[in-house]
């Protein structure tokens, strides 16, 4: 569990991007990105107006596009302050970002039992392993508890997600990775549970 740092939200929602282009085609996302479908603008849509009257005054996004774009969506509706924070950001899919996964066998032929032996510790080729996005999500909450008013909203992406959640409720490793997060899903978590409204 993380320590009790004042800065940490007691208590959060936590909500995914929209549908993009790149999860239709079944693209690895990551860093790099793709513009949200117009079903993935109505998920946002649709999230804006659950959040309305929900006392949310600040939403904290990640920088990446497809996530900005859904926070922007929601923050206005709501009318909440936008905060821009990088260790939001997903995790780092390095040299497989924008592939799928048949590319990736064909050019990376070990990746997938070599992540399948190690899913928690294996890092992308020249990029990041879950591990090693578990420490900046634990400083992404402390950036939320430290610039927002009351319970804050963070919009965000599936895999740093599943690391948001551990930390907040003190998971190990196998239950954050069979944490799952659809779009249009928003989550109320705090140090003991987690719900979807």
């Amino acid at each position: 569990m993380i320590p009790q740092d004042r800065h940490v939200p007691e208590r959060l929602l936590l909500a995914r991007h929209g549908q993009t282009a790149w999860n239709l085609e079944r693209r690895l996302q990551g860093q790099l990105d793709s513009p949200l479908t117009a079903e993935g603008i109505d998920q946002a849509r649709a999230l804006a107006e659950r959040l309305a009257g929900a006392g949310v005054l600040s939403v904290c996004s990640s920088p990446l596009g497809r996530a900005w774009q859904t926070a922007i969506i929601i923050a206005d509706h709501i009318g909440a302050d936008l905060i821009e924070v990088p260790e939001l950001a997903e995790v780092d899919h390095g040299e497989l970002a924008g592939m799928t996964w048949a590319e990736i066998d064909e050019a990376y032929p070990t990746a997938r039992a070599e992540r399948a032996a190690n899913r928690y510790g294996w890092a992308f080729p020249g990029g990041e392993s879950y591990a090693q996005a578990r420490a900046r999500a634990r400083k992404a909450l402390s950036s939320c508890g430290w610039a927002s008013t009351g319970v804050p909203l963070l919009v965000t992406h599936e895999m740093i997600g599943r690391m948001l959640r551990a930390e907040l409720r003190g998971l190990d490793a196998t239950s954050a990775l069979a944490l799952r997060h659809p779009h249009g899903v928003v989550f109320e978590i705090d140090r003991t549970s987690e719900r979807m409204l």
